[in-house]
Order: structure tokens, then C-alpha cells, then sequence
């Protein structure tokens, strides 16, 4: 899959978590109605500038948004804020029940 396909799926994915229209993402960003629209279908790109806006109206990081193996990464994040405020006994026991979770 092409990068420019993997970027177009990620806004998609992003956007469709967060239950919002393409219509609604464009405007909520001050940009024509069919602006992510555009993007999502392949047809354009958005500017360095217009790809920061996005990233800040899903409430992740660009790096977070490259990310493709993560399907939610706010959620990730609140995860990694929540077991850094635990003990390392704490700490352990939660990477046992990830861990069994995975077998």
C-alpha cells in the first residue's frame, strides 16, 4: 500500500472514531466542505500546516498519527499517562494481565 493510501485510510479510521462526517472535520477545520473529503478519496494533500491542524483536532501528536499499527492512540496515550503513575509492583501486574490478554 502506497503512503499516500495509508495516510488517506488513517484519517479515515481517526475521523470514523470519533464519529464525525468528512463535511463536519472540513468545516470544524475552516476549510471547504469537501476539503477531507478530497484527501480521504486521494484526490489531494493537505499543506505541512493543514496536517498539524489535523493531527490537533484529533488530539494526537504527528508521530502518533504515523503510528498505523495503533487504532486509537489517545487511547494508548491515557494508557501510558495511567501506568506511569503506578508502583513498579503495580506496574508489573498490569503487564501480566497484558500479557495474558495476548496468549
Amino acid at each position: 500500500m502506497y503512503d499516500e493510501q495509508k495516510f488517506a485510510l488513517r484519517i479515515t479510521e481517526l475521523r470514523m472514531q470519533r464519529g464525525v462526517s468528512a463535511r463536519d472535520m472540513s468545516l470544524s477545520l475552516g476549510q471547504s466542505e469537501s476539503y477531507i473529503n478530497k484527501i480521504e478519496n486521494g484526490k489531494s494533500l493537505p499543506s505541512m500546516m493543514g496536517f498539524f491542524y489535523i493531527c490537533e483536532y484529533f488530539g494526537i501528536t504527528p508521530a502518533q498519527f504515523f503510528e498505523f499499527d495503533i487504532e486509537d492512540p489517545r487511547l494508548t496515550e491515557e494508557l501510558k499517562r495511567c501506568i506511569e503513575r503506578l508502583s513498579p509492583r503495580q506496574t508489573g501486574h498490569v503487564l501480566d494481565i497484558v500479557r495474558d490478554i495476548l496468549e
